[in-house]
């Protein structure tokens, strides 16, 4: 296994040089027992030596408070389901302003969007909804992205790669659950004040985090934040189309230009109460206010057109378009926990929570055909969005090794949402069958029972069983939507060590997982294509595939997966890990948006179309390899650098698409990251950077679409002067040396070949930040 271990850090370390540095690891963690348990996710995790903290003399005596935390490394090595845990040092590293630069680096995840602007997470780079996040445990409303919450109010990160009972089994890729600050029995005072710039652009935020004690047996956190955040983004997109029949082609040239400004404030607390017996009781309020306007201008050129309204090249309607956008959101929710011990080693957790989110967003449209107005759209959208959940837990030993869990769950969702459209300052009739007003409601329950158990001192177990029902509902302007689905899925886990007192140990996972369709997929209400809007006084006419209208699709099944998990770590003298993970999924009924050409109601002719559809089977497999270590403890005479290194490789097939690029959407064929830190002993110094590689790849959406994605590349680096235990400055930069990013697509019919590439540059962002201690 030595050799596996050397062969895992060579491949992840290959062609990279650093400089020496006297930097060290933390000290080695103390031996797992020999009876791993997963760790519960509202258990406290280590958080291991700041970075940042002042070498000490070696004559001086210091005060050292013991919490009882076990660190990340121990955790993971005892998990009987494989869990990453990032802790707050990790999170603060590179001082990023969202948590979506923070996830980025980690084993196997990529992100949407342009370099260093964040995007949706996807563990295995799978896209759309695959990977399941959560925020203490609980899913966030539609529309709560992670981008909200800020790095300065996370507690840790945990990363599951196989669904278990306890978090649920909608992750078929995996689970990110984000926990927020807890409440310890000690003091913090902390104040950050940071300044980004971008493009010119200036970004302050200010962020605060008290803790202390209010009783003998209570203690609070509170943490703040509050920022401002402008960007501008440059969108040109050139498209062409050509008549197969006639070999006749229209070119257009498309130059956008978006400025937004967001402010937004958030507040999380926890009031937490230990009583001597091991009850305890939590309260968690959770509040996010967001602000934001935007406007967006965009020019067009065409070259030869038609006038005829239903050609593949017909002429533009217009060639200037200015959009001005308003929207406001604020989110509530309240977390209460109890837990109660029955017995010897028996025990009772109870956890509720209730929220609101409020959001109106208004938007003007005006487009403009040489010179002249040709058309305006203003839309106001109004949505109230309820949720509710229940969670009850038993957790109860059966002799010294098993321990049995067993849990009911129950969530609600509620949507109500007005919606008006003015075009031209009328309402479009061809709409009005689809109404204004649109009322969804979710309804989930799930039961489930777990057990763990370990034989001997090499071998641990897990064993889980998990049943759950989803049921959706909407309706608007007389149509209704009902959706119902139910899944059962059996979870199995198995760590074997390869000695008893060995850091050396193999894992294997066999798993039921699924995916189910979001809201807004089952809603059957029609989104119109602004390219080609619908007249005045009358239905819509004609468009192109490659500018289709959106729909979802009430009749929606829920993906479900098989998936198979193996992995070796090994956990080194002097801290750290080197780990293999290979994984396989085989998912039924998947979900993709296809266009398709309809008959609808809204338009007098058949229109183009794009819904989510089940339209098969696929499978992904993939390996996955992760190396942190101190440089010095493989390359003899080498400098003590901090590494933290991870290469994942992709594969996926969507059998009812021909190929050869028939893979899952979004996926690449890998990702790369590339990181250290060392910390001077001559100077209060340390400094670190990371390159997050993902190559680019083609896509065959759909028998008819092939789309391209350029690779990315970004560079982050910081630098982290420690002036006295209570103060320090953190100078960093994210997309170093940036790259413009451009998508395109290959849209081949009978008649036409449509071909877009649309994108634009990316930008480096610096970042200012002083940290205080108070």
């Amino acid at each position: 296994m030595h050799a596996l271990s050397m062969t895992v850090a060579t491949a992840l370390v290959a062609g990279s040089s650093l400089s020496p540095a006297a930097a060290q690891l933390p000290p080695p963690e103390p031996a797992a027992s020999a009876a791993p348990r997963s760790v519960r996710p509202d258990q406290p995790t280590a958080r291991p030596p700041a970075a940042d903290a002042p070498a000490p003399a070696a004559e001086q005596l210091r005060r050292v408070e013991v919490e009882g935390r076990a660190s990340d490394e121990s955790i993971r090595r005892a998990a009987t389901a494989s869990k990453i845990v990032i802790t707050r040092e990790e999170i603060d590293r590179f001082g990023d302003s969202t948590l979506g630069e923070v996830i980025k680096r980690l084993p196997g995840v990529t992100t949407g969007g342009r370099p260093g602007r964040g995007g949706d997470i996807r563990m295995r780079g799978m896209g759309g909804g695959y990977t399941q996040i959560l925020v203490n445990g609980e899913r966030m409303p539609p529309g709560f992205s992670l981008d909200q919450l800020p790095p300065d109010q996370v507690e840790r990160i945990e990363v599951l790669r196989a669904p278990t009972a306890e978090f649920g089994a909608r992750a078929i890729a995996g689970t990110i659950n984000i926990v927020l600050r807890e409440a310890l029995q000690r003091r913090v005072n902390d104040l950050r004040l940071q300044l980004s710039e971008e493009r010119g652009l200036l970004r302050p935020n200010l962020g605060w985090t008290r803790n202390d004690k209010f009783s003998p047996t209570g203690a609070y956190n509170l943490a703040l934040n509050a920022t401002r955040n402008a960007r501008i983004d440059d969108i040109n997109t050139s498209s062409n189309t050509q008549l197969l029949g006639t070999g006749q082609d229209s070119n257009i040239i498309s130059r956008g230009r978006n400025e937004s400004a967001n402010e937004s404030l958030n507040l999380s607390a926890r009031l937490q109460w230990r009583e001597p017996g091991g009850d305890s009781f939590a309260l968690q309020p959770f509040v996010v206010v967001n602000r934001s306007s935007g406007h967006n201008t965009l020019d067009q050129t065409q070259g030869a057109c038609s006038s005829d309204p239903a050609s593949p090249v017909r002429c533009l309607n217009y060639d200037h378009a200015d959009t001005d956008s308003h929207n406001r959101s604020a989110m509530g929710r309240l977390q209460a926990q109890w837990q109660h011990r029955l017995g010897e080693g028996t025990t009772l957790e109870l956890r509720g929570a209730a929220g609101r989110m409020n959001a109106h967003g208004q938007s003007l449209r005006e487009e403009r055909l040489k010179g002249l107005p040709s058309r305006s759209q203003d839309d106001t959208t109004d949505s109230r969005f309820d949720m509710w959940s229940f969670n009850g837990k038993l957790s109860h030993p059966l002799g010294d090794d098993h321990s049995l869990v067993g849990g009911l769950e129950a969530e609600g969702q509620t949507l109500d949402q007005t919606r008006i459209t003015l075009q031209n300052g009328l309402p479009l009739p061809a709409l009005q069958d689809f109404g204004d007003n649109l009322s969804a409601s979710t309804r989930r329950y799930a039961y489930y029972a777990q057990d763990e158990w370990s034989v001997g001192k090499r071998w641990s177990f897990y064993a889980g069983l998990r049943g759950e029902t989803i049921r959706t509902a909407s309706s608007n302007a007389g149509n209704p939507v009902s959706n119902r689905s139910s899944v059962w899925t059996p979870l199995l886990h198995a760590v074997w060590k390869l000695g008893d007192n060995s850091r050396d140990q193999l894992r294997a996972s066999l798993t039921r997982s699924y995916r189910s369709p979001n809201l807004s997929d089952l809603i059957a209400r029609p989104s119109i294509n602004a390219q080609y809007a619908c007249p005045d006084n009358g239905l819509c006419g004609p468009n192109v595939v490659n500018e289709p209208d959106r729909m979802g699709n009430p009749a929606l099944k829920p993906e479900v997966a098989r998936g198979l998990e193996l992995a070796y770590e090994n956990y080194l003298s002097l801290g750290g890990i080197l780990s293999v993970n290979a994984f396989y999924r085989r998912i039924e009924n998947l979900i993709r948006v296809e266009p398709q050409l309809e008959t609808v109601p809204w338009a007098a002719v058949p229109r183009w179309v794009a819904r989510p559809r089940n339209i098969g089977d696929a499978t992904t497999y993939g390996l996955e390899l992760e190396a942190k270590f101190r440089l010095d403890q493989f390359v003899s005479d080498a400098w003590p650098v901090n590494l933290r290194t991870n290469l994942s490789l992709f594969h996926s097939e969507v059998r009812q698409i021909p190929g050869p690029h028939n893979t899952l959407d979004q996926q690449p064929q890998g990702t790369l990251n590339l990181g250290f830190d060392y910390r001077l002993r001559s100077l209060p110094l340390t400094v670190g950077g990371n390159l997050n590689y993902t190559p680019g790849y083609q896509i065959q959406q759909t028998e008819l679409q092939l789309t391209t994605l350029d690779k990315k590349r970004v560079a982050d680096a910081f630098a982290l002067w420690t002036f006295s235990p209570t103060l320090g400055v953190r100078l960093s930069a994210a997309n170093l040396a940036p790259l413009d990013y451009f998508t395109g697509s290959v849209i081949t019919t009978d008649k036409t070949v449509i071909s877009t590439r649309s994108g634009g540059p990316s930008y480096t962002q610096w970042q200012l930040r002083l940290e205080m201690k108070l």
